[in-house]
């Protein structure tokens, strides 16, 4: 995902609120706590295990594992290079991270967090998917610009498939297909599992620059967020442009919450989390935009207490070797994971 520390927000964002649509359908969402987890490196993917109350957030070099009822740290995955996503098989029993730093996916139990296997990938594997249907886990590589297969039960590589662009995070539709957004190309591909082909490769204009991906199965709808501030819905069967409703700049995730139709999409360079309704498949109405702060660009959604975790920290100008070149960067052990629910 985009490491991007060009945003426009200052330290003053960390003043939080929402600004609510007028009798816009779903849960009027605000800010009900937050995890001050500090810690070195930056932050990346972040997502809560398969029926368990533990977040895990990649953290430039190892993973680290909250109780998201407690707020405190109950885990830790060392020895992960330039680790981005993180993707669990419940039904095995293991988790998956993609380190793009080394070039491989790193296979773990799920339960006590120790490393099972690492196996070789592409060039700076970035997004990870399991899909269930065939028990196979696939590693989408940023730099050689395609997907590493590996079986989950055995750990062996089963094949590549060249995605013809930089692919970014991909969902399973749970019956052996695979979506992909492809960034520098706009595009979203549907990959057959079993067969290790792409099936289609539909247009995401307007949106440009995509990066998460969200699904609803029900409606067969996928959700792409793009850069340029668009969520882009298409048709998971037909590759149809169904909405294109407008979200905040910079958007890296996004998740779909089924039980209340709520889509989710966190913007790191607005410091802004979008939440939309559902009103019909073809039709999206904005509920609220909540103040995230800088970087909130990853989040991950609790389908049990439906809510949602965003990763931030303080900024502060850096002073390189050169004085007159001045960025910004993280403030140390500022990291801070927010929370937001329904009211």
């Amino acid at each position: 995902m985009r490491r991007s520390l060009s945003l426009p927000v200052g330290l003053a964002i960390l003043v939080f609120g929402a600004t609510a649509m007028a009798g816009a359908p779903g849960a009027t969402y605000h800010r009900t706590g937050q995890m001050a987890l500090g810690g070195k490196g930056a932050w990346d993917y972040m997502a809560l295990g398969s029926g368990s109350r533990r977040l895990f957030i990649t953290r430039a070099t190892h993973i680290s594992v909250v109780n998201v009822d407690t707020g405190k740290v109950v885990g830790d995955i060392p020895n992960m290079p330039g680790v981005h996503g993180v993707a669990f098989a419940p039904d095995l029993n293991r988790g998956f991270a993609s380190c793009g730093g080394e070039g491989t996916v790193v296979i773990f139990d799920f339960n006590t967090l120790k490393e099972i296997g690492r196996i070789r990938a592409g060039s700076n594997p970035d997004g990870i998917c399991y899909d269930s249907f065939t028990k196979r886990v696939f590693a989408f590589n940023g730099g050689s610009k395609d997907a590493t297969v590996l079986d989950a039960v055995t750990g062996k590589a089963l094949g590549t498939i060249p995605m013809g662009g930089k692919p970014e995070f991909a969902v399973t539709d749970g019956q052996g297909q695979v979506f992909v957004n492809v960034e520098n190309t706009s595009q979203v591909l549907a990959l057959d599992a079993q067969s290790l082909n792409i099936k289609q490769r539909w247009s995401l204009a307007p949106g440009d620059g995509p990066a998460g991906l969200s699904i609803d199965l029900a409606h067969h709808r996928l959700f792409a967020v793009c850069g340029n501030g668009k969520m882009v819905v298409i048709d998971s069967r037909s590759g149809q442009v169904v909405a294109s409703p407008a979200i905040g700049k910079g958007a890296d995730a996004t998740a779909f919450d089924p039980e209340t139709g709520l889509v989710f999409s966190s913007n790191g360079d607005d410091g802004t989390l979008t939440i939309l309704h559902e009103d019909t498949p073809t039709q999206f109405s904005i509920v609220s935009t909540l103040l995230t702060g800088s970087g909130g660009r990853t989040m991950a959604l609790d389908t049990k207490t439906h809510s949602v975790y965003v990763g931030t920290a303080t900024l502060e100008p850096v002073i390189g070797k050169l004085l007159s070149r001045i960025h910004r960067g993280y403030k140390r052990d500022s990291f801070t994971v927010l929370v937001f629910g329904p009211q």
